[in-house]
């Protein structure tokens, strides 16, 4: 399997850490319990010790469908190719319109794909990652010869999973299930790959079940689908609910783990792709195996943007010609679940 192109739609808004704490400042007056600008100025903290300074959101006007056709469409031209060639799409990630059908079958539509088996995966974080994988086993099938796959992470409009529900901030203890909301960034991105000979594509992955309700997004009637627990739903049911101290510290074994068993040759590694979580987490975790220079960061321009980080890294390093034809590349995600996993290819 070779990757022909990857394509991320970033839209026009640029949302600083500033805007953050403004915005944070102002649902938040009256209604906080407690020194509010203390509360302010650890957020300010987190954020710039985490590496955050900017991210990007819808603009009035802007919607995904446009940003997710125009990535798709550019990376088909990037790829030299046109919409009836692609015979399979994937809608990968968390950011979604519908629950029926899938959202790559309205994707397909938009695009103009008309030969394309389409469905989607959900995996949190890892939703790129797995649909890369799914489509190398298909590409081995021999069923299918050329795949794209799509996402559009767009999950902060108003009213929506995260605002303005978690920036009306009740006292100081509510950060530990809400920072994480304040580091998203939204995104689109297309990849196209081929069923072409290649270098083999390697995964790991490990998955830690036990570790479930360190991140989620409920619905209605989430408890019947579960064993109870005091984290799901702590900022309300359908809300953005995330541990992220503690899904980086008890994640930061697991992850060293998978990328250990993946055991890709470093010397040859010319560049490392992660999840956008925090760009001091990755830098450090890139040092610990070899591949501090290597690491190509996105987070502090994008923002978190879920299963769009790594192409999102991977089309921005191509695009300042970082990754080239024939290098190799790896990617090292972690993801809620929680999930852990680590791939190498060729260009």
């Amino acid at each position: 399997m070779k990757i022909r192109s990857v394509v991320a739609g970033l839209p026009s808004r640029v949302v600083t850490n500033a805007d953050i704490i403004d915005l944070i400042a102002a649902h938040s007056s009256g209604y906080f319990e407690g020194d509010l600008d203390a509360a302010l100025r650890k957020v300010d903290y987190y954020l710039r010790y985490a590496g955050s300074d900017e991210r990007r959101w819808l603009d009035a006007g802007e919607r995904p469908i446009d940003l997710l056709r125009t990535a798709a469409n550019s990376a088909l031209a990037q790829a030299d190719m046109v919409a009836d060639e692609i015979d399979l799409l994937i809608y990968t990630g968390i950011g979604r319109g519908f629950i029926e059908p899938g959202g790559a079958y309205h994707s397909a539509a938009a695009i103009g794909l008309r030969n394309a088996h389409c469905f989607d995966i959900i995996d949190a974080c890892m939703s790129w990652t797995r649909a890369v994988q799914v489509t190398e086993s298909l590409f081995r099938t021999g069923q299918f010869s050329n795949a794209m796959i799509v996402n559009a992470e767009f999950g902060l409009r108003d009213g929506g999973a995260v605002f303005p529900h978690l920036l009306r901030l009740p006292h100081l203890e509510a950060l530990e299930s809400t920072f994480p909301a304040y580091t998203l960034g939204e995104a689109a991105t297309a990849t196209v790959l081929t069923a072409q000979d290649n270098a083999p594509w390697e995964f790991r992955f490990a998955s830690r079940p036990d570790l479930a309700p360190l991140c989620n997004v409920t619905m209605d009637g989430y408890e019947g689908f579960c064993d109870p627990s005091d984290k799901l739903a702590k900022n309300g049911v359908g809300i953005f609910t995330s541990y992220g101290f503690e899904m980086h510290e008890a994640g930061a074994g697991e992850a060293l783990a998978v990328f250990e068993r993946l055991d890709p040759p470093i010397e040859e590694v010319a560049a490392l792709f992660t999840h956008a979580s925090s760009k001091r987490y990755w830098q450090g975790m890139a040092d610990k195996v070899g591949l501090g220079s290597a690491i190509h960061h996105v987070y502090d321009k994008t923002g978190n943007v879920v299963s769009a980080s790594v192409p999102a890294a991977i089309a921005s390093a191509m695009a300042e010609g970082r990754l080239r034809d024939g290098d190799r590349a790896a990617c090292w995600v972690g993801s809620a679940g929680m999930s852990f996993g680590a791939f190498t290819f060729v260009c």
